[in-house]
């Protein structure tokens, strides 16, 4: 009985290791950040191609765009004519996950894509889409980033094994972010005075900074804008209190070797359009006062346990839009 148990045992053993070197797809089990990024390329030539077929695709893979799960091959599957000059990816080989920020090109013309894809056992299981077009709402510079196509290089450095922080801590200085964020008021998560910034944090926004711009000459007396200042010093005066609520807020992808966290959330703004700032100066935002939420698709690199350069695609959306996808860490 005991050389059974024993013979048993390894068998178990063996099998169990030959299924994790097995893959029912095209695509290896081991796939490391080359092999991600070939992937998503070979995804979005079969979406410039209309061909789902081109694509090593589960046949129950699940694919939405902008939060609407539809079937693949339809949407943006029919009408892309082109992949931009601006490509970024993250890659988590770790869970199977890769993405992508860039340019493609649908009716003549670029559109901010964002794009996730899940790999497992060889096929492609999940695809989220997120499309930021032109009059999308919001301060956006599509053909910038069509013209220049070049990711800046903090982004693609490589931290060495040593100095990386756990994928949990990682995530926990991206959610610190929009905690922070979301009504907004100076006072620092949990009322500690700080927020997960270094003092040069950058944002850029579909193509558009929405910090450090420098300050018109002809502004008003008295006018604020949150454009004008580092993400730091705009959490600290308390400038995004006109952000209600940050929920769905999921974090995918963790691409350990170069800092980032990959986040998916949904903005709720509208309802709230004047406040105080954190030194008493009343504020406010004329016009801004019409319900409506924010799909978003968030990149934070992070160094040190704050967040540096933040990248961001998306779209305006229907007031409190809900995500299909599960992983909700937020709670709401």
């Amino acid at each position: 009985r005991a050389a059974f148990l024993v013979i048993a045992v390894v068998f178990v053993a063996l099998t169990r290791g030959l299924s994790v070197e097995a893959s029912t797809g095209p695509i290896p089990l081991n796939c490391n950040r080359t092999c991600l990024e070939g992937v998503m390329d070979q995804f979005l030539a079969a979406v410039v191609a209309h061909d789902p077929k081109k694509a090593p695709l589960s046949k129950d893979i699940k694919y939405t765009e902008n939060n609407q799960v539809i079937d693949v091959g339809d949407g943006f599957w029919k009408t892309a004519q082109g992949i931009g000059r601006y490509k970024h990816y993250f890659a988590d080989p770790e869970f199977g996950q890769v993405a992508f920020m860039g340019t493609m090109m649908e009716a003549g013309a670029p559109l901010l894509y964002s794009l996730r894809l899940r790999i497992e056992l060889g096929r492609i299981t999940e695809a989220e889409a997120i499309l930021f077009k032109p009059g999308g709402g919001g301060p956006n510079n599509i053909p910038a980033m069509e013209k220049d196509g070049k990711v800046e290089d903090m982004w693609l450095k490589s931290i060495p094994p040593a100095q990386r922080l756990s994928r949990q801590e990682m995530i926990a200085v991206a959610d610190g972010y929009f905690t922070g964020l979301q009504k907004n008021d100076g006072k620092g998560i949990g009322n500690t005075g700080t927020y997960p910034f270094t003092n040069d944090c950058h944002r850029i926004e579909n193509g558009s900074p929405t910090t450090n711009v420098p300050k018109p000459a002809d502004a008003a007396p008295g006018q604020i804008s949150p454009f004008w200042y580092d993400c730091l010093t705009q959490f600290k005066m308390g400038l995004y209190y006109v952000v209600q609520s940050i929920h769905q807020r999921r974090y995918p992808l963790v691409d350990a070797e170069r800092g980032v966290v990959w986040a998916h959330v949904v903005f709720d703004q509208g309802t709230v359009n004047s406040g105080v700032l954190s030194d008493g100066t009343k504020h406010s935002y004329p016009g801004f006062n019409r319900p409506s939420s924010i799909l978003v698709s968030e990149a934070c690199l992070i160094g040190g346990g704050k967040i540096r350069p933040v990248e961001m695609i998306g779209p305006s959306a229907t007031y409190h839009i809900t995500s299909p996808w599960p992983g909700n860490l937020s709670g709401n």
